[in-house]
């Protein structure tokens, strides 16, 4: 599963595959099974930029699913996306670094271990306060299943910048195979000698 079969904001999203022609739940269902259960992010890369980045895991075209949209955000320093609505709920969990939302004129300040929500039919943009550092977003939505019922209103109010936001995001990269998310190499390594000592007494 490469990078080109994933969105761009260059080109239109298929959010909910066709119903249509001969279906046979047993044949949907083998194929199904037949689908990886594991979506390799390091297989995935960030696109677009310079202030926002996105890695989108889980879309209806791929095939694995229909009502759920998955995605990676990364905020190069002082970075900011585009401001937009849409009528979708979505939910942000912060991995890394410090920021804020502007919902409907108001701002709400987040660090990481926090989840930002976005509520339906809600104008917002999404900012990363630090301007030295990159913060870091998992994005779980819903949308196709609004887009499937006909809840079709998204509206870009003011697009994704096209210059870095300060001089920290000129030629920044964003951390496209950053290894150990979530655990401390040498807390790893102590816990191994650990249970390797225990098992020789």
């Amino acid at each position: 599963m490469g990078t080109e079969s994933h969105y761009h904001s260059k080109k239109d999203r298929v959010f909910v595959r066709g119903i249509q022609g001969h279906y046979n739940l047993k044949e949907e269902l083998v194929r199904l099974r037949s689908m990886p259960r594991v979506v390799k992010g390091k297989e995935i890369k960030f696109i677009d930029g310079p202030q926002t980045y996105s890695k989108h895991f889980v879309e209806p075209v791929d095939g694995v699913t229909q009502t759920l949209h998955i995605h990676l955000e990364e905020y190069a320093p002082g970075g900011k996306a585009q401001k937009h609505g849409h009528v979708n709920e979505a939910a942000f969990y912060i991995l890394d670094g410090i920021g804020y939302e502007i919902h409907d004129g108001i701002r709400y300040d987040w660090k990481a271990g926090d989840i930002a929500i976005v509520h339906n039919n809600c104008v917002h943009q999404h900012f990363n306060a630090s301007e030295t550092k990159p913060a870091r977003a998992l994005v779980l939505k819903s949308k196709p299943m609004f887009l499937f019922l006909n809840m079709l209103f998204q509206k870009t109010v003011e697009p994704r910048p096209t210059e870095p936001a300060v001089p920290a995001g000129v030629g920044f990269e964003p951390r496209h195979y950053e290894q150990d998310y979530n655990h401390d190499p040498d807390a790893a390594q102590s816990a191994k000698l650990k249970r390797s000592t225990k098992t020789r007494t």
